[in-house]
């Protein structure tokens, strides 16, 4: 499964509709983000994907670990966010 990257510039809404698909198709998506703007959009994007798998019947809860990325020669901390389903009401 791909990972979903967010920058700062990336559209909450679009960003929704992207996790929304993943989640149906897979249970499950991942999010990785670097930096407080582009974690800021993960974040609403994933709110947003919540109000529109409710209407699918899923719940989605979201899992925020660190991990260790490499852009260009330079090692980054990101922010990465399991998307996984759960049942409504748990």
């Amino acid at each position: 499964m791909d990972v979903l990257k967010v920058s700062s510039q990336s559209k909450s809404r679009a960003l929704a509709g992207a996790i929304a698909g993943v989640v149906r198709e897979n249970g499950r998506a991942e999010l990785q983000a670097i930096g407080a703007a582009a974690v800021n959009q993960a974040t609403k994007a994933a709110a947003i994907a919540r109000a529109f798998l409710e209407l699918d019947g899923l719940d989605i809860v979201l899992i925020p670990t660190f991990t260790q990325v490499m852009i260009g020669d330079q090692e980054k901390t990101a922010v990465r966010f399991i998307v996984e389903t759960r049942h409504p009401g748990v």
